[in-house]
C-alpha cells in the first residue's frame, strides 16, 4: 500500500477534516486561518512533506509518514518570516517541556530585505500533541 493510501485510510477516522488528494499526493487543508496545509507527495523514488513552503525529502515511509500527522497536531507550529506581505521563510518547531524549539527552517534565496520584518506562527489542531 502506498504511503498516500496509508494517509487516506488514517484520514477515514476523521470525517471533519478536509483534504485533496490526486495521484501521488494528498494534502490535508488547515481548519481555519491559523493553522496551515500539510502534504505528502510520493514520486521518484523518496517522498516529500510539506508544511505551506517548508518541506522535507524522506526515503523512509514510515518517518515520512510521522513527520505528515506531526504536522497535523499540537506538538508542532510553523513559524513563517516575512518580509512587507511576501513569506520568505519557514520554520517548523517542536513543543518540548512547554517550550518551543526550532527544528527545521527553510527560505527563499532571494528576498526583498528592503520591506518590513514580520513573524506568524501557524498552527493545526487536528491532532492532540504527544
Amino acid at each position: 500500500m502506498s504511503a498516500v493510501a496509508k494517509v487516506r485510510e488514517k484520514l477515514a477516522k476523521y470525517p471533519h477534516m478536509r483534504y485533496a488528494e490526486t495521484s501521488g499526493s494528498i494534502e490535508v487543508r488547515p481548519a481555519d486561518e491559523n493553522g496551515f496545509t500539510v502534504g505528502l507527495h510520493e514520486g521518484a523514488g523518496e517522498i516529500v512533506v510539506s508544511f505551506e513552503g517548508w518541506h522535507e525529502h524522506f526515503k523512509a515511509e514510515f518517518e515520512a509518514l510521522n513527520c505528515f500527522a506531526f504536522g497535523l497536531s499540537e506538538s508542532c507550529r510553523l513559524r513563517v518570516g516575512y518580509r512587507g506581505a511576501m513569506p520568505v521563510s519557514w520554520t517548523v518547531e517542536a513543543a518540548r517541556d512547554g517550550t518551543w524549539i526550532p527544528d527545521s527552517k527553510t527560505g527563499l534565496l532571494f528576498v526583498p530585505f528592503w520591506r518590513s520584518k514580520r513573524v506568524r506562527y501557524l498552527q493545526n489542531r487536528w491532532l492532540p500533541a504527544a
